[in-house]
């Protein structure tokens, strides 16, 4: 049974978390809802996948039922959430990576072998699936700061490193990104 100052706390998120650290199944159901779109998107983004998205959210929300209760507030609650989709992303694609399956084939195209129609048809969908592939942290930096359009220290806040950090791991990526292209 929950008593009456659970029940009398406020739908902010804030108070959502407070009401499921203390039992509140409802409570619990209402912060899933309220973040899943925000999970699945995040998941999708780094994937590229809808089924891997959707694997990946339907982990997160499992996971968030135990890692709730870590949840100390001394960060944003979103910028927590990051943190453990992205470590289900990861756990999913080192998955993939034991089975010998490859999240995307990728051709490698070098810029002096692309006519200019060829320039103008390479989408944005193969952009992110070529940054998909680089290197890990350098993938995260990008992801964040360009796909999810957060600023480089909400990046770093996620990543767990420091705002140079990011911004060293973007620098590279572009180096990287300049070869692939």
């Amino acid at each position: 049974m929950i008593d009456n100052d659970v029940a009398a706390l406020p739908e902010t998120t804030e108070g959502l978390i407070q009401r499921v650290k203390r039992g509140d199944a409802r409570a619990f159901e209402q912060l899933v809802s309220d973040h899943y779109r925000f999970i699945y998107k995040t998941a999708f983004r780094w994937l590229g996948h809808t089924s891997d998205a959707e694997d990946v959210t339907q982990s997160v929300c499992m996971r968030l039922a135990d890692a709730i209760s870590r949840f100390d507030g001394r960060s944003k609650f979103t910028s927590w959430l990051y943190a453990i989709t992205l470590n289900a992303v990861r756990d999913l694609q080192r998955s993939h990576q034991r089975r010998s399956r490859q999240i995307d084939a990728m051709a490698t195209v070098t810029r002096e072998e692309m006519g200019p129609e060829q320039e103008d048809r390479l989408r944005v969908d193969d952009i992110w699936r070529i940054v998909r592939e680089l290197p890990e942290k350098q993938r995260d930096a990008v992801l964040l700061v360009f796909g999810e359009q957060l600023s480089q220290s909400e990046a770093a806040a996620i990543m767990g490193c420091k705002e140079v950090t990011v911004s060293w791991h973007i620098h590279n990526a572009r180096k990287s990104l300049r070869g692939l292209l």
